[in-house]
């Protein structure tokens, strides 16, 4: 075999799982990208290496796994803001950002590879990413690759340089670990399995009039807003309120686009006003989680890399 011989066609099958299952191991999409972008650049260099011990997806797989290994040992844990701090006492506009590095961010859809069919929905989960995060690393491979990928504990060992006993204890840990972890976000994401439609677009209608009690009125007497990269998030409709009338100086004249994130969830992408009077530009993506038809969480992402991975337009007409 030679590099030449490498073939980039299988390996762009391979390349919405892979991308999933590195989304996961890291919590960011950028992140994700880079590393399965890495694997395909080491695949290629290392194919006249590939022995055929073992097949070319697990052989795949185990680069990736291992690239994701190197950037955790690295990186601190990310996470969501509810699950980092108590909501603000203070209600002021918000100043602390914490670095991109600091957050997990929500993902595009990975493409319609067959494969995907396999990988639950409910595993894309914002809250479940975040609670992959409290894991070890090594665990957090085994987990995603058995639980979710639902490969065999050989087949786990072969790409991860484990025995398969090795294999089932690190997972047994894993599950322990996932089922004794108490995240805050665990209780705002027990939502509605399917979003209500009329509620999103009450959501919207209130936000772009600007109207505030309407806008409290959807939420939970206890329901919250959070905006990563800022550190501060509100909870509770007083608070709500208070900070929708600090920030309606930059809110005022926003639009939303729909939007699906993490495995086909609705969000909402919102625009706001730009320098240029005719045209608004992108600030963040609203993540809403319900509950009983009221909102118990928006996570607004704000990071205008997202939209353009969401396949957003740059600008939108005011």
């Amino acid at each position: 075999m030679n590099e030449a011989a490498f073939d980039m066609k299988l390996f762009e099958s391979f390349k919405p799982g892979l991308t999933s299952f590195c989304y996961r191991m890291l919590g960011s999409m950028d992140d994700a990208d880079d590393a399965v972008q890495e694997t395909s650049i080491r695949a290629w260099q290392s194919w006249s290496t590939f022995r055929q011990d073992s097949s070319i997806k697990t052989w795949i797989y185990r680069i990736a796994s291992n690239l994701c290994l190197d950037k955790l040992r690295q990186a601190k844990r990310r996470s969501l803001s509810v699950d980092r701090s108590g909501p603000a006492v203070a209600i002021v506009e918000p100043v602390e950002m914490l670095p991109d590095s600091s957050w997990i961010w929500p993902s595009a859809d990975f493409g319609g590879n067959p494969e995907d069919i396999l990988v639950r929905r409910d595993t894309l989960q914002l809250c479940f990413i975040a609670l992959l995060q409290s894991l070890p690393p090594r665990q957090r491979a085994v987990l995603i690759l058995k639980d979710v990928f639902e490969w065999s504990s050989k087949q786990i060992a072969e790409t991860l340089g484990m025995s398969p006993a090795a294999v089932n204890s690190a997972l047994q840990r894993a599950r322990e670990t996932m089922d004794r972890t108490q995240l805050r976000s665990e209780e705002y994401s027990k939502m509605d399995a399917h979003p209500d439609p009329d509620l999103l677009s009450r959501y919207v209608e209130a936000f772009e009039q600007f109207d505030i009690p309407a806008l409290v009125s959807l939420f939970h007497e206890e329901g919250c807003m959070s905006m990563p990269p800022f550190a501060m998030w509100i909870s509770g409709q007083d608070d709500l309120s208070k900070f929708f009338a600090l920030t309606r100086w930059h809110c005022v004249g926003s639009k939303f686009l729909r939007t699906t994130v993490n495995g086909g969830y609705p969000a909402l992408a919102q625009y706001v006003p730009s320098k240029e009077a005719s045209v608004l530009v992108p600030w963040g993506i609203h993540v809403i989680e319900m509950k009983d038809h009221r909102i118990l969480h928006v996570q607004n992402f704000i990071n205008a890399k997202l939209f353009s991975r969401l396949g957003l337009p740059e600008q939108i007409d005011r």
